[in-house]
């Protein structure tokens, strides 16, 4: 069976869909998948992998027609072009354009949403706006679909509630699971407390909420460390590389990385204050390799933590709050072994990568 991997960020189908590409192989399936260019190092990892590479036109970023139409034809040509007897898409501009191409190919045709993104999230008439004309795009969309896979109950009950999927169509997968070897436990470095939050420079993770908490806690504990591991971005929501400078006296900016494992194995606790996930991976490779959690009660990410077991949820957008977590966490130092090791039995359990490929490949039906 000839099957094509849709991604809206070329290293995404390295980083969180190589493993899940890995076990369809083994099936004896032939894997394209397919994003925008890639970069000489990322082309020769795929090559390594046995998956051929087919770059598209895409725009990751903004609404724009002739764009869009664009990415619609070159999606079209790709399929005629391949000959697909399968297509599993994620990433809301190519779960829509994939999905439309889809149906005017008669292509079987699989969705995996990984999170609702900018476009649900806000209340301002141009929010709301957005989220009619982005929902109205994914019935089109998703009409002819095989099946919908969420990684989270509060996104699926959200596509239903507005009408555009039914709930017979829905599944639900335990995120994108982690190679709990490649993350494998480390023992906490005997040092002060070292807190980490890996995200792209978007004020919807909560960059901002971490950066005022690190302010408030430096002011009674000067020497705690807090970084930030990321790459800039270039949507709506980006936070500039000038904003972050400025919060140099209390948080250390260590630009982006292909490898967060170094920056997992240095850190005590995880922070992730975002606002909304599907289920975020960078917070599951870091409970695999035994680190508290500290995150908001968001969808999505009050899926990781246990409260008071494994680490602690706060409001969202409350700087304030998480500050006094962080604080209870250097307070009570002894305290973050256990509950990291608490971490890594809740992904042995959940989100072992193995377990949510086999789940994923009988949804498929491959």
């Amino acid at each position: 069976m000839k099957i094509l991997i849709l991604g809206t960020v070329p290293n995404d189908l390295l980083n969180f869909r190589a493993d899940l590409i890995k076990d369809i192989l083994k099936k004896s399936h032939e894997v394209i998948a397919s994003s925008s260019a890639l970069d000489p190092n990322s082309i020769i990892h795929m090559n390594e992998l046995g998956i051929s590479y087919e770059p598209i036109f895409l725009k990751r970023h903004g609404l724009n027609l002739i764009d869009d139409i664009r990415t619609l034809i070159s999606l079209l040509n790709l399929y005629r072009r391949q000959k697909l007897e399968l297509i599993l898409a994620h990433g809301i501009k190519l779960v829509i354009w994939g999905g439309i191409s889809a149906r005017i190919s008669k292509t079987p045709f699989f969705a995996l949403i990984t999170g609702l993104g900018f476009a649900f999230q806000g209340t301002s008439f141009k929010r709301k706006l957005l989220t009619k004309l982005v929902s109205f795009l994914y019935r089109i969309a998703l009409k002819n679909s095989k099946a919908v896979i969420f990684q989270n109950k509060d996104n699926r009950d959200l596509f239903i509630e507005k009408g555009i999927v039914p709930l017979s169509k829905t599944h639900i997968v335990n995120g994108s699971g982690v190679d709990i070897k490649k993350y494998f436990f480390t023992e906490l470095l005997d040092t002060q407390v070292r807190f980490l939050l890996v995200s792209r420079l978007l004020g919807e993770k909560g960059l901002r909420e971490y950066a005022a908490a690190a302010k408030i806690v430096k002011d009674k504990y000067p020497d705690v460390r807090f970084d930030i591991v990321g790459a800039e971005d270039a949507s709506l929501d980006a936070i500039s590389l000038e904003e972050v400078s400025s919060w140099s006296d209390y948080v250390i900016y260590n630009g982006s990385t292909h490898d967060v494992r170094p920056y997992i194995k240095k850190c005590h606790v995880y922070v992730l204050p975002s606002y909304h996930e599907g289920l975020p991976r960078s917070t599951l490779e870091a409970m695999s390799m035994g680190r508290p959690i500290l995150t908001t009660d968001a969808v999505g990410c009050k899926e990781t933590v246990e409260e008071g077991i494994n680490g602690f949820m706060v409001p969202i957008g409350s700087s304030k709050k998480l500050a006094e977590k962080m604080i209870w966490f250097i307070d009570n130092k002894d305290k973050i072994q256990s509950m990291g090791q608490q971490s890594r039995i809740i992904i042995e359990n959940k989100f072992d990568v193995r377990k949510v490929n086999e789940e994923m490949i009988r949804i498929l039906g491959i």
